[in-house]
């Protein structure tokens, strides 16, 4: 099972909207669901988010491939967009 890998900060506003996306999303589409997620709250695993390349929260990896990298114009909607294809994308790779 290919596990996409979800680095936060718990006070982030834009790491809530997408925790509430991300919800809505494994609620529609239940294959999304049979993709594992690891949630990294970088200030907390600060030794494990220093050994990727990102810059904002949230980010997504699946594996060391970048699948997202949120920015400050990020919108729910488009937060809600960007993880649709990151899962998309980690269900695609499982085949």
């Amino acid at each position: 099972m290919k596990t996409v890998t979800i680095f936060y900060l718990e006070n982030c506003p834009y790491c809530k909207n997408a925790k509430r996306a991300l919800s809505s999303l494994l609620e529609e589409k239940p294959a999304y669901q049979g993709v594992a997620v690891r949630w990294v709250e970088e200030s907390r695993e600060a030794a494990e988010a220093e050994k990727y390349d990102y810059y904002y929260v949230p980010t997504a990896f699946l594996g060391e491939k970048k699948l997202f990298e949120a920015s400050p114009r990020d919108t729910y909607d488009t937060l809600r967009e960007k993880l649709d294809l990151a899962f998309a994308a980690a269900l695609e790779g499982e085949n």
